[in-house]
């Protein structure tokens, strides 16, 4: 299917960054649920701790897998089919009494629509529709969106938790705010259209073994590791550890809001100089700054002046691992397979915010503290540093060999 005259770049942007805002504002909230279901429901932070874990492990696993038919078949039936996923999960959500309820709304039902709305499918539309020169700074614009959801949907969702009767009615708002997806979705049809740059031919079998036999995508893919645990432990029980150290409730929604707000600055800084930097460098120093971000969080009493100040910086380092990871994935290997294998350095991610998101439960129920998982991110994020440094991003030599060919032809 072939893109429409009204498919504008605006318009594709524009409908990408509000389904990426709908989908991980509405994700983010998780973490504001997390006291309030365990102590309605009587479970240990573990439980409702392991149901986000999984949605990260389902999300991740699943996402090669929607990435490549959205590849194949074009990326409006798999975000419609997502929001409806969405949606679902989310009712099962605030109708359960049971952890397995929890379990299969929100690890299972919610982990599958997140892989079908997320990063890879909306991206590679963008990535495709965008010119070489500004694609890195388009991506960077639709991963802010993403960062705009925290901003609007949680202090959204945290008002509703305060001023509704019960968590299960403000969850059900969520899930008919999710079912907005649906009608977005059509927007993106045909996106699985060619680029300007793309004159590649290769099977899906030969794109996987040119990835699979290059250094650079396996670097990429032990850095995104760090950016999930990092990131995800830190949306999930940041909220819970404000408020174990005596500070207010509101205090909580506010530090995710300014981790969102931040980001969506960050997040287009990241773009713009991923159009004129290497990306492998940056990335290198944005996960360096990220673990020195969280040393002096921990290093230092925790007030709200000190919840702002490491919330901002946080921000301001959040998703930019998503334009530049992308944009070498691109770069490297071109735009025929990018949603499979942006899917596939996801799985790395989510397996890395699966450990992030259940270990601080498992760790918190057992000693009464987050500290062990606050410095093994910040170990991880040195060592991340380190890991991106001999990642060769040029261009492989066959986009260039099939562009020459190309050639005569146009």
């Amino acid at each position: 299917m072939t893109m429409r005259a009204w498919q504008t770049p605006m318009i594709l942007l524009l409908a990408g960054s509000v389904i990426v805002l709908i989908s991980f504002g509405l994700r983010v909230n998780f973490g504001l649920y997390m006291d309030p279901i365990s102590s309605d429901l009587g479970w240990g932070r573990g439980v409702f701790s392991f149901a986000i874990a999984l949605q990260s492990i389902v999300w991740g696993i699943t996402t090669p897998l929607m990435g490549y038919i959205a590849d194949r078949y074009g990326p409006a039936r798999v975000l419609a089919v997502g929001g409806i996923f969405y949606a679902s999960g989310l009712f099962v959500m605030a109708q359960a009494t049971a952890p397995f309820e929890a379990t299969f709304g929100i690890g299972i039902l919610t982990g599958f629509a997140m892989s079908m709305t997320g990063f890879p499918i909306v991206l590679s539309v963008i990535g495709r529709r965008a010119s070489p020169r500004q694609r890195s700074f388009y991506l960077g614009l639709v991963s802010a969106a993403g960062s705009s959801g925290q901003v609007i949907l949680v202090p959204f969702g945290q008002w509703m938790l305060s001023n509704t009767s019960h968590w299960s009615v403000s969850m059900m708002v969520l899930a008919l705010m999710s079912a907005i997806i649906v009608p977005l979705s059509y927007a993106l049809s045909g996106g699985n259209t060619r680029a300007e740059d793309d004159f590649s031919n290769q099977t899906f079998s030969e794109a996987a073994r040119e990835a699979s036999r290059h250094r650079g995508f396996k670097l990429l893919v032990m850095g995104y590791f760090v950016c999930g645990a990092q990131t995800m432990f830190i949306g999930a029980h940041l909220p819970a550890y404000l408020s174990d150290l005596g500070q207010p409730d509101w205090m909580g929604a506010t530090a995710l809001a300014l981790i969102g707000g931040f980001n969506i600055g960050g997040c287009i800084v990241w773009g713009l100089l991923g159009n004129r930097f290497s990306k492998k460098k940056l990335l290198a120093l944005l996960y360096f700054l990220r673990a020195m971000a969280m040393l002096v969080f921990i290093s230092t009493p925790i007030t709200p002046l000190t919840v702002i100040f490491f919330t901002s910086t946080i921000g301001l380092l959040w998703l930019g691992t998503v334009p530049l990871t992308t944009g070498i994935v691109a770069q490297i290997f071109g735009t025929q397979y990018m949603s499979t294998l942006v899917g596939i350095t996801f799985v790395s991610h989510q397996i890395g915010s699966f450990l992030g998101i259940w270990l601080g439960g498992i760790v918190y129920d057992n000693y009464g503290t987050y500290d062990p998982i606050f410095y093994g991110g910040i170990f991880l994020g040195v060592a991340a540093a380190f890991v991106h440094f001999p990642i060769d991003e040029r261009p492989l030599p066959r986009l260039a060999e099939e562009a020459a060919a190309a050639q005569p032809a146009q």
